[in-house]
C-alpha cells in the first residue's frame, strides 16, 4: 500500500499544505485565516486532496501540524483567565524577574508585565535537599478553591520552591484542587519544567498554564474536524525542539509548540544537509511575518535548552519571558513579506517589525491594506509577477504597491522606485545582520556555509542576503515555499525531558542516577507510546548540563550511551569545552546540574525526488529595478536543467514563488530537484 501523509504550517501569513503520496508531492498555499485558524487549515486540505485526486479517508500515513496558536495566544494576550500558585513569600517572583537590565541606557526602562499577573500563595517547604519541611494544609487548599471560583480561573500554575526535587506538595496540591474544581487547568513546574532556577521555571509555568486553555479547545476541535471529515490517522503536533507528538501530550505542555513552525523548517534543512552530504548550512526561512536563520553543524540543527518569547522592548534580550524548554537554536527578525516599510522619529526609512500579516495584508493584496510593504516593494521592483502570484490563482495589484510606496517617498521626498529600492537593500542587510549574529554568537565562519533558501519569501532575497556575507553559494530546495510543511513530514516522533540533580563527579550517586534515568526515560517513552511509537523502535540519547563548581551557567555535554560508573564524564566535558572555548581547568572540581533524555521514534520514509528536466517554450522578459535598471529573463523552474548555467541577473519562477538570482551569479539545476546558484570567481 502507498503511504498518503499530509502535514499542514500555520504561518503568520500564509497556510501551507504538503501531501505526500508515495514519491510524488503536492502542494497548496492559503491565506491563514487568524480569526479561526482551522478555517484555513481545512480550506488548504481540500485544495491540495482536490489536486491530488484523494478523499480524506485515503490519508493512511501521518497527519501533522505545526500551529502559531500557542503563540498568538502569548503575543495578543489572548490567553483565559489564569493564576499563578507559589510558595509563602514568593508570589512577585515574575515580577522580580532575574533583577537585571536589559537596556543599561535607558533610564526610564519598564518590565514588560507577567503574562499571568493574579497569584496566590500557600503555607508549603521544601528545602534546596529535597527534605519536605512543610506539607500544605488541606484547609488552605479548601480556602484557595473558593477563592479561584470566585475569580472565574480557568487555569493555575503552581510553582513551589524546590519541586523540581520534590514534586510531592505540588502534587498534594494539584489532586486536592482537581477535585474540588475539575474543569481547573492545572500546570505544575516540577512537570512542565523540571528545573533548577526559581525564576525561568516559574515562567515557563506561567506560559503553559496561560496557554492550555486556549491551545486543548484548539486541539480538540481539530481532534474533532478530522474525524468528521472522515480522515483515520490520529494528527501529530509539531514541537519547538523538532519533534513530533501526540495531541493529547501538546494538549498538556503547549508551551514547547511556541516555535513549531520554524522548528520544521530547521529540521527540513537537517534533511537536506545529509542528502547532499553538507554537514554545515545555514538554512534561511523567509515568509510573510518574519524571518529565521538556523544553523546545521554536523548534519543536525542546534538546539537550545532556554529561549525567550514576546519581547517587548525592541526585541530586546532580556524583555520577554524565558522558557526552559528545548527549542531549536535559532535567531528570528520581523522581516518578512508584509513587514511594513514607515519613516522613524529620525525620518529615516525603516522595515519590520510591525506586519500587515494576511489580513489585511500588503496593499498589492487588495483586502484594505494601505502600508507599503516588502511584498509591495518586490512587484514594484519587477522582482515579483503580479499576475503569476500563487500560479496567477491570486492576482496582486500593482498600482495599490506604487500608490503606497509613493505615500512613504513623498516624506523622503524621492520616488517610489527609490523607496522600493530602500527596502529591498534595508531588508537584505537586516537577514544578513541576523546571519551573522547567529552565526559569530556560536564561532561560525558564515563566510564560506552556503544558504539553503526557504518560505515563500526567502527565494527572492537569499542570493542579495548571501552576497552581503560573502557567501558563494545557495540552494534552493524542492517545495521550498512550504518547507517547514515538508519538515513536519520527515521529523520524527519526539520528546525530550530534562531533571535537575545537582552533584560532583566525585560525589556521584549511581543508584539515585539510574532511578532518575530511569523516571525520566519511562516518562518519554509513554509520551511516544501515545503517539504509536512501539518500544522496540524508541531511540534514547543521553546528555548532561555540566560546569567547574562554583561556575553560574553550564555547557551541554552528550554521552554516547547511557551513563555509567564507566563513563568518562570529566573527558567528555573538558573535550566539549575545549571545543568551545579552547580552554578547560582540570584543577577543578565539576559539577552536573541537568540530566537529559530525547527519546526519538523513526521519521517517516521521505520522496524521491525527482527532476523532470522538461524545457518550456514561453520565456519572458521583465523589466528589474532592484540593481540600477535592468531587462531581465524569466524562466521556468521546471526548465532548468544540470548541464546549462546560466548566468544573472535571471528570475525563475513556480508557483509558490520566484527564485531571484543577482548580477555576478550563475544557476543550475542540482540534484534531489534543487536549484544551485553560485558566485562567479
Amino acid at each position: 500500500m502507498v503511504s498518503i501523509s499530509i502535514a499542514v504550517d500555520i504561518g503568520g501569513t500564509f497556510t501551507d499544505v504538503v501531501l505526500i503520496n508515495g514519491n510524488t508531492s503536492f502542494v497548496e498555499k492559503t491565506l491563514t485565516t487568524p480569526d479561526d485558524l482551522l478555517e484555513g487549515f481545512f480550506r488548504g486540505i481540500t485544495g491540495v486532496l482536490t489536486k491530488a485526486g484523494l478523499a480524506p479517508a485515503d490519508v493512511n500515513d501521518r497527519i501533522v501540524h505545526a500551529t502559531t496558536t500557542v503563540t498568538n495566544a502569548l503575543i495578543e494576550r489572548r490567553g483565559a483567565k489564569s493564576a499563578m500558585l507559589f510558595t509563602d513569600g514568593f508570589a512577585d517572583t515574575l515580577r522580580i524577574r532575574r533583577e537585571d537590565r536589559f537596556d543599561i541606557y535607558d533610564t526610564q526602562i519598564e518590565a514588560p508585565e507577567p503574562i499571568i499577573d493574579q497569584t496566590f500563595t500557600i503555607d508549603e517547604r521544601v528545602y534546596a535537599d529535597g527534605t519536605n519541611g512543610k506539607a500544605p494544609s488541606e484547609a488552605e487548599i479548601n480556602a484557595l478553591a473558593a477563592t479561584l471560583a470566585e475569580h472565574r480561573v480557568q487555569s493555575i500554575g503552581i510553582c513551589f520552591m524546590h519541586s523540581y526535587i520534590n514534586p510531592t506538595n505540588e502534587r498534594f496540591v494539584a489532586e486536592r484542587l482537581k477535585k474540588l474544581l475539575p474543569e481547573l487547568e492545572i500546570s505544575l513546574s516540577s512537570e512542565v519544567s523540571p528545573q533548577i532556577r526559581e525564576y525561568v521555571r516559574a515562567s515557563t509555568t506561567a506560559v503553559n498554564a496561560y496557554a492550555v486553555p486556549v491551545t486543548k479547545p484548539y486541539l480538540d476541535e481539530l481532534e474533532r474536524k478530522l474525524t468528521e471529515e472522515g480522515f483515520r490517522p490520529e494528527p501529530l503536533m509539531v514541537l519547538s525542539s523538532g519533534g513530533l507528538v501526540a495531541v493529547e501530550t501538546a494538549a498538556r505542555f503547549p508551551v514547547r509548540m511556541i516555535e513549531s513552525g520554524p522548528a520544521a523548517g530547521a529540521l527540513a534543512t537537517a534533511f537536506f544537509a545529509k542528502s547532499l552530504n553538507a554537514p554545515e548550512i545555514l538554512g534561511f526561512d523567509m515568509g510573510g511575518t518574519t524571518a529565521k536563520v538556523c544553523l546545521i553543524q554536523n548534519y543536525e540543527p542546534l538546539v537550545a535548552a532556554e529561549f525567550e518569547v514576546d519581547r517587548a522592548y525592541q526585541l530586546k534580550e532580556g524583555s520577554g519571558f524565558p522558557v526552559n524548554v528545548p527549542t531549536v537554536d535559532l535567531i528570528e527578525i520581523g522581516a518578512g513579506g508584509g513587514s511594513i516599510a514607515h519613516i522613524n522619529d529620525m525620518g529615516l526609512l525603516k522595515v519590520g517589525p510591525r506586519s500587515a500579516g494576511a489580513s489585511p495584508g500588503p496593499a498589492c493584496y487588495a483586502r484594505g491594506g494601505t502600508n507599503a510593504t516588502v511584498t509591495d516593494a518586490a512587484v514594484h521592483l519587477g522582482l515579483l509577477d503580479p499576475n503569476n502570484f500563487l500560479g496567477g490563482e491570486m492576482k496582486l495589484d500593482a498600482r495599490a504597491a506604487a500608490n503606497a510606496l509613493a505615500v512613504v517617498g513623498e516624506k523622503l521626498g524621492i520616488g517610489s522606485v527609490e523607496v522600493a529600492r530602500g527596502v529591498y537593500d534595508i531588508v537584505c542587510e537586516a537577514m544578513a545582520g541576523a546571519v551573522r549574529t547567529h552565526a559569530a554568537e556560536r564561532g561560525v565562519d558564515y563566510r564560506g556555509v552556503p544558504l539553503l533558501a526557504f518560505g515563500g519569501s526567502g527565494p527572492v532575497y537569499a542570493c542579495q542576503v548571501a552576497d552581503l556575507l560573502n557567501s558563494s553559494k545557495v540552494i534552493y530546495p524542492p517545495l521550498a515555499s512550504v518547507f517547514s510543511a515538508f519538515g513536519a513530514l520527515v521529523t520524527p516522533v519526539r520528546f525530550d525531558l530534562t531533571q535537575s540533580a545537582l552533584m560532583r563527579l566525585e560525589d556521584m550517586d549511581w543508584p539515585m542516577v539510574h532511578e532518575l534515568l530511569g523516571h525520566i526515560e519511562a516518562e518519554s517513552r509513554k509520551a511516544l507510546n501515545v503517539a504509536c511509537v512501539q518500544d522496540g523502535d524508541v531511540e534514547l540519547k543521553f546528555s548532561a548540563d555540566m560546569r567547574y563548581y562554583g561556575q553560574h551557567y553550564e555547557v551541554p555535554v552528550t554521552f554516547p550511551e547511557r551513563p555509567s560508573p564507566a563513563t568518562p564524564l570529566r573527558e567528555l566535558f573538558e573535550a566539549e569545552l575545549r571545543r568551545r572555548h579552547s580552554v578547560c581547568q582540570p584543577q577543578l572540581d565539576v559539577e552536573i546540574v541537568n540530566w537529559r533524555i530525547a527519546a526519538s521514534g523513526p521519521a517517516s520514509a521521505a520522496p524521491a525526488f525527482s527532476h523532470a528536466g522538461e524545457r518550456l517554450a514561453e520565456e519572458k522578459i521583465r523589466p528589474v529595478h532592484a540593481w540600477g535598471s535592468h531587462d531581465v529573463k524569466v524562466v521556468q523552474r521546471r526548465s532548468l536543467d544540470v548541464e546549462t548555467r546560466i548566468k544573472g541577473p535571471l528570475l525563475i519562477e513556480e508557483r509558490e514563488t520566484t527564485l531571484v538570482i543577482c548580477p555576478g551569479w550563475t544557476v543550475r539545476a542540482g540534484p534531489l530537484g534543487c536549484v544551485v546558484a553560485e558566485r562567479e570567481d
